[in-house]
């Protein structure tokens, strides 16, 4: 069907300013949370690695004590077994150096024997009648005996060097053999950690790695490392995310309605227990930024509708209820820190000054600035495009044509009031 469009004036767009009863609320969609949560670590120590043997599925329901995964470690297996070995040698490495430092002092021992015998007789030589022996024999006798006891000293010291060398070796033996023993402890203590089990009741919920991937069967994790939680069920609260430029005049106290998305039904009442002091982007694909907020879930309701950590929410903050005056946001402009409307002031629209209470998403609530019967300006007198039906055989062909130029300067004239800034 063929259409033609005609050049029209809508007037300006006003509303009049009455006391009347005034409810501001946004809604959203959140996630429900524990507000007591226990984290899980993979068991071990010293970020030994391991695989996932066998584990729970998210979201299974636990008691304390129950197995939640059971991991294996081959390549644990293999460190102990290298430990032990590196334990073995240390053993033989010792009683080999412990039988070089006893052979070595009794070969001293024996030559200090042997010393202590030949100075004895020298010594006799040392004191016997001069008269009664050759001279060569009496300085022999002398000679040997200044030279044996050279002879012992140097023995003695070479004892001596030989415990404190001998010591300090097997002192270093024995060092290593701690170090030995403690890491085949650790590694034993790891392989006996390969369960982990329940701290408490609760519901299981994985943790997501740097990637986003969560433990599953075959996947290889470090000990320490974060698995998941275990969140309290019996103690849950509404986490929300709502659009800054939506969330203005939320705060703590105000009272929230819930239900889990899909039954409507189930209706939970509640209010706001805490929110974030600052908005923050949570997409770099976005540069819209969102405002945190948290509601605590009655324990009654918990337990009639079954909630678990991790179900969807739909929920509306309310952020004020009761008879007001009020404007759309639309008729609001904001400058240096302040706002102002546009009022009906006989034929013009002048601009005053208002003050604000609580803003809502479409409307917000006036404290001063403005009275009941006032009108408000809502938009500017403009012209807008009209649809035409074709015209009949034998009707005037002027009757559906397009608007001319000359029509469009006339356009203002029909316009209505003016609007004065």
């Amino acid at each position: 069907m063929l259409i033609a469009c005609g050049g029209e004036v809508a007037p300006a767009a006003t509303e009049t300013v009455a006391s009347a009863p005034l409810n501001l609320s946004v809604r959203g969609e959140g996630e429900l949370k524990s507000a007591k949560s226990t984290p899980l670590n993979v068991p071990g120590r010293n970020w030994a690695a391991r695989q996932v043997e066998w584990m729970l599925p998210e979201g299974s329901a636990v008691k304390k004590g129950d197995l939640i995964a059971r991991f294996s470690a081959e390549q644990g297996k293999q460190e102990l077994a290298q430990t032990l070995i590196d334990l073995q040698r240390n053993e033989l490495a010792r009683a080999a150096k412990q039988g070089e430092l006893e052979t070595a002092q009794s070969k001293v021992a024996v030559d200090l024997a042997q010393v202590a015998v030949q100075l004895g007789i020298a010594e006799r030589y040392a004191t016997a009648d001069l008269s009664t022996m050759a001279r060569n024999e009496v300085l022999d006798a002398v000679e040997d005996k200044r030279f044996l006891s050279e002879k012992r000293d140097t023995l003695q010291w070479q004892r001596g060097q030989a415990g404190v060398r001998g010591s300090a070796e097997l002192g270093v033996l024995d060092a290593q053999r701690a170090t030995f023993d403690i890491t085949a402890k650790a590694r034993q203590s790891d392989l006996d950690a390969l369960e982990l089990r329940a701290p408490n009741d609760g519901v299981l919920m994985l943790s997501s790695n740097w990637s986003g991937d969560k433990p599953n069967v075959g996947a290889t994790l470090r000990a320490g490392f974060d698995y998941g939680s275990l969140p309290d069920a019996s103690a849950m609260e509404l986490e929300l995310s709502l659009p800054q430029i939506e969330a203005q005049g939320i705060k703590v106290g105000n009272a929230v309605e819930m239900f889990p998305v899909g039954r409507p039904e189930q209706k939970i009442a509640s209010k706001l227990s805490w929110v974030a002091s600052a908005a923050k982007v949570r997409s770099q694909e976005s540069p819209v930024k969102y405002l945190t907020m948290k509601a605590r879930i009655p324990a009654e309701a918990i337990a009639r509708y079954r909630l678990v950590p991790g179900q969807r929410l739909q929920a509306r903050v309310i952020l004020f209820d009761a008879p007001a005056l009020s404007v759309a946001n639309v008729a609001i402009d904001s400058d240096d820190g302040k706002d102002y409307v546009r009022v009906r002031n006989d034929g013009d629209f002048l601009r005053r000054p208002i003050k604000l209470g609580v803003r809502g998403p479409a409307r917000s609530q006036v404290l001063s600035g403005v009275s009941a019967g006032d009108e408000v300006l809502l938009a500017e007198p403009g012209v807008v495009a009209a649809i035409t039906a074709p015209s009949e055989p034998g009707e005037d062909a002027s009757a559906g044509k397009a608007a001319t130029p000359d029509d469009a300067k006339a356009a203002p004239a029909a316009a209505g009031p003016a609007v004065r800034r």
